[in-house]
């Protein structure tokens, strides 16, 4: 794969991972290594370099809220919330890729 496709295709991915991550979190609260088993259990290679990041990005964003176990110590777990912004972009992301499946679905 030419290095301008790899590009491409890690932006994307990138993009998807997002909406993963606001799903679950919708859910319930997520937790890094569970979400990285999750991304890898549908296919994608994901590194806690890769993950952690992303996830304090969306933290800023407002799209998360993280909690970190206060008895926990230096390397106490983190769970991430979904928060209302979060909620917002994410009914908003789901309409956008459902105009999008359904346009690109029936090209084949």
């Amino acid at each position: 794969m030419d290095p301008s496709d790899k590009a491409l295709e890690r932006e994307i991915l990138l993009a998807l991972w997002k909406i993963h991550i606001l799903h679950h979190a919708g859910e319930g609260p997520v937790v890094g290594q569970w979400m990285i088993r999750e991304l890898r259990r549908h296919g994608y290679e994901i590194s806690p370099g890769t993950l952690y990041p992303l996830l304090k990005r969306m933290e800023k964003r407002g799209w998360l809220q993280c909690v970190i176990d206060p008895a926990g110590g230096p390397r106490a777990r983190r769970e991430y919330y979904l928060t209302p912004g979060g909620k917002r972009i994410l009914a908003h992301l789901r309409e956008r890729v459902r105009e999008l499946w359904e346009e690109i679905r029936d090209e084949e």
